[in-house]
């Protein structure tokens, strides 16, 4: 064999292990600097449209409705397209609602485009763990790291520099669409990736996780592991700036907490991998949370960088366990993908309303610690529900008659 084959042969082998994770990464960036952006800019942008602190809180919770629903509806409406329409759709709606920001003139406007956004978000969310499970079936928890830890990073990138780029244009409008870009360089990405990935159309279309147990129990994990990740990018820059931070620092103490998130993004899956059982740093992951909120409580203005740096870390892993646990149900990835569908979408339905009963709780209180104390009773169901999570009852919990 000569050597310019074997070299040949090894650049082919490196291009098809890791460009792949390089489109699963960059597809994972897109999907929350659209919620993550406005935080920061809460203040300039309720000065600007006059909308309150709930109708406020639909930034959030828009988005967050969009991913319920759409992955619940995919059985029926995926078969109809093919995956590469579907996240191409995605990323062009995700894009798009990026450039209608740079042009906003009211708050109904920016809802709406961040409706749109959300949709898009929807889409190529539901189908990522799929896209996953296929293209690295040996390497779940590292791909499923991977992809968090990217998304992650692109909401804490947009959180820390969308007040930089408002200061530097002078609009609120900038800060919020300069983040087209990502979704730019994804469709790129996704067109030129292998061409003997799996277009083909869904085929899950019988397969209905409704009357499982398990599935819901799924479901709810994941919606209440996402809601503390939804009221912290939803209220924590309105929080750190009642205790006298600027919109830029505010926008920082985000990044810090995504930097931490990436961490445990990263780590969690890393070490749970030689082992099917991800219990324990599931405890870990909830835990180093309900630490966090009680200190988030109790000393606020002292060690504020810590705590949001300890809850980081907690929903950083407890989003990337979760979704692995899931997979780790089913070997099939089309079922697996069918699994995870069922499991986002109920479970972000569960997270859209929590930042909603955040900010009424909020504005009825006059204080964020009735937030706090609400998400630290979901953090404790969440303790008491992780024991279930034992590998050898898998099979027998999420047997369905029509799989």
């Amino acid at each position: 064999m000569s050597t310019d084959h074997i070299s040949s042969h090894s650049r082919q082998s490196v291009l098809t292990l890791f460009f792949p994770m390089v489109i699963i990464a960059v597809l994972a960036m897109t999907l929350r600097p659209t919620l993550t952006s406005t935080g920061p800019l809460l203040q300039e942008i309720r000065l600007s449209t006059g909308i309150s602190l709930q109708v406020a809180s639909l930034l959030v919770v828009l988005p967050m409705l969009c991913m319920g629903v759409f992955p619940l509806l995919l059985p029926w409406i995926g078969k109809r397209l093919s995956e590469s329409v579907w996240i191409t759709g995605g990323l062009f709606a995700i894009a798009l609602a990026g450039l209608w920001r740079l042009e906003l003139a009211s708050g109904w406007t920016l809802i709406a485009s961040t409706l749109l956004g959300g949709i898009g978000i929807a889409v190529v969310q539901a189908m990522a763990p799929g896209v996953v499970k296929r293209w690295y079936p040996q390497r779940v928890p590292l791909a499923m790291g991977i992809y968090s830890a990217s998304l992650m990073a692109g909401g804490g990138s947009a959180a820390m520099l969308s007040p930089l780029v408002a200061q530097h244009y002078g609009s609120w409008q900038a800060g919020l669409g300069i983040w087209l870009i990502l979704p730019v360089i994804a469709l790129l990405l996704w067109w030129l990736r292998p061409s003997e990935e799996m277009t083909t159309k869904h085929s899950n279309g019988k397969i209905n996780f409704f009357s499982n147990r398990r599935a819901w129990l799924l479901a709810s994990y994941f919606g209440l592991a996402n809601a503390g990740y939804a009221c912290m990018i939803a209220w924590l820059p309105s929080y750190a700036r009642g205790l006298g931070w600027s919109a830029q620092d505010s926008g920082e103490l985000i990044g810090i907490m995504t930097i931490f998130q990436v961490i445990g993004a990263l780590a969690a899956p890393a070490l749970s991998a030689s082992r099917l059982d991800r219990r324990p740093w599931l405890f870990f992951a909830v835990g180093i949370q309900v630490l966090g909120f009680v200190g988030l409580m109790l000393m606020p203005d002292s060690m504020l960088i810590l705590w949001v740096s300890m809850i980081g870390c907690g929903l950083g892993a407890c989003f990337s366990l979760t979704l692995t646990v899931a997979l780790d149900h089913l070997s099939a990835p089309s079922l697996a993908s069918a699994l995870t569908a069922f499991v986002q979408g109920i479970g972000f339905i569960i997270t859209a309303i929590v930042p909603y009963l955040a900010g009424f709780l909020r504005e009825w209180t006059g204080s964020f610690q009735a937030v706090w104390i609400m998400l630290l009773i979901t953090l404790v169901g969440m303790l008491l529900v992780t024991i279930k999570f034992a590998p050898a009852s898998y099979a027998k919990a999420i047997n369905l008659p029509n799989v």
